[in-house]
């Protein structure tokens, strides 16, 4: 993949998690897969030998505080990667760094406290243990980690709160409606406060309107603690709502590694493009795309740069004239254009 095409890791914070070359191949043949030079490894040539490459030679850095988001249709390879990368599926070849350690060469007993301690998983189904309350689900990572069940059970309690369920902490999982079990999945994973935070297409078994309360909460909770998180999704719109950088796969290939809005408009092949086809360019186009270097420091209206153009469009139907553009810090960076980012909010309306 050429690096036009994939936008790297944000600069201003440490890479946390990398893959190198990672490949898993799946048939009878797999331990010989090593032997093979480049050219054997083309997919038809692995289909002949009666192999399919789920994951192919991904490779990726994904830096502190990050929500890389990983997506592609089914059978793409999206959640065979993210099992790689936890070593729940062993790679066939690569490497996966967590702060420039091999994981792939640690031992069970280093591997299993890297997992206890470090990591947090969240899956489509919730695998809540039936015969524990909610309290005592959430509670139980730390009961394992060896604490005091009257101290577990304090942060549990914490917990529940945190993620809205204050008042069913003596429930079963049976009790829980699908939205309250996935709130209980999310503590659970939360319980031993991870480094990293994984999960695998979470919200896709919910209805709507549950969806996009879990991921305001998903959003909440990364906002609040800055958690380097890794989010399997096929829903373009998740993808676009939680995403730092989105990673685009197709038949166990990384394809494209960009923001939303390089996606849409700069989509890396036919597959990105017809992937990405129905999102309006103002959905995802940023205030800093459009704006000049002009600097109108005693303007009235102002907009933030960081701001879609979809997000500030009541500001640019309701008035005449250019916008003022601020940085996070609410300091005066640039100018928007009002008819330019007008003819963006009309594209594929």
């Amino acid at each position: 993949m050429s690096d036009l095409h994939h936008r790297p890791a944000p600069a201003d914070r440490p890479v946390v998690l990398s893959a190198r070359s990672v490949w898993k191949v799946f048939g009878e043949d797999e331990a010989a897969f090593r032997a093979r030079p480049g050219p054997n490894r083309a997919p038809a040539a692995l289909e002949r030998d009666g192999l399919v490459g789920a994951v192919q030679e991904a490779s990726f850095d994904i830096a502190r505080g990050e929500v890389f988001v990983i997506m592609g249709l089914s059978g793409s390879g999206k959640s065979t990667l993210l099992r790689c990368l936890t070593r729940l599926i062993e790679p066939t070849e690569g490497e996966i760094l967590y702060h420039g350690e091999d994981i792939l060469k640690l031992p069970e007993k280093p591997l299993a406290e890297l997992r206890r301690t470090r990591m947090g998983m969240v899956f489509q189904h919730f695998a809540l243990l039936p015969n524990r309350t909610v309290l005592g689900n959430i509670a139980f990572p730390l009961e394992v980690q060896g604490m005091a069940r009257a101290e577990a059970e304090a942060r549990a309690r914490a917990l529940v709160e945190v993620v809205g369920l204050s008042g069913r902490e003596d429930r079963m999982p049976s009790q829980l409606s699908g939205g309250q079990q996935q709130r209980v999945g999310i503590a659970r994973s939360l319980a031993t406060d991870p480094e990293f935070w994984f999960l695998d297409e979470p919200f896709s078994a919910l209805d709507p309107l549950i969806r996009a309360d879990l991921q305001a909460e998903v959003l909440r909770l990364q906002r609040e603690h800055q958690r380097t998180a890794i989010f399997v999704t096929h829903d373009l719109d998740e993808a676009i709502r939680l995403a730092d950088r989105i990673a685009i796969m197709e038949s166990g290939r990384i394809v494209q590694i960009g923001t939303a809005e390089d996606l849409v408009t700069r989509p890396a092949t036919d597959y990105v493009r017809r992937f990405v086809a129905k999102v309006p360019p103002a959905k995802v186009i940023r205030v800093a795309s459009l704006m000049s270097a002009e600097v109108m420091p005693d303007a009235v209206e102002t907009v933030p740069a960081a701001s879609t153009i979809a997000a500030v469009a009541p500001r640019l139907v309701a008035g005449s004239g250019p916008l003022a553009v601020t940085d996070a810090s609410g300091l005066p960076v640039g100018c928007l254009d009002r008819q330019t980012a007008l003819r963006t909010l009309a594209e594929g309306v």
